[in-house]
């Protein structure tokens, strides 16, 4: 149980922090328990999918 709840709080400060960073970029991606969830399992390789998904659809590819 603690490990999920730490998998979690990592997601979560993983996601802020890069919030922070991309905010000037203006590439924001949503904290919620989707993008939490995806980054909990799939760990740092989940947050550049979401990256990469995200700017699939900012730059109208998709």
């Amino acid at each position: 149980m603690k490990k999920i709840i730490k998998k979690i709080l990592f997601s979560f400060l993983l996601l802020y922090s890069y919030n922070l960073i991309a905010n000037t970029y203006n590439l924001m991606i949503p904290i919620n328990f989707v993008t939490i969830g995806i980054v909990a399992l799939l760990d740092t390789p989940g947050l550049i999918l979401l990256v990469v998904i995200f700017k699939m659809f900012y730059w109208g590819i998709v």
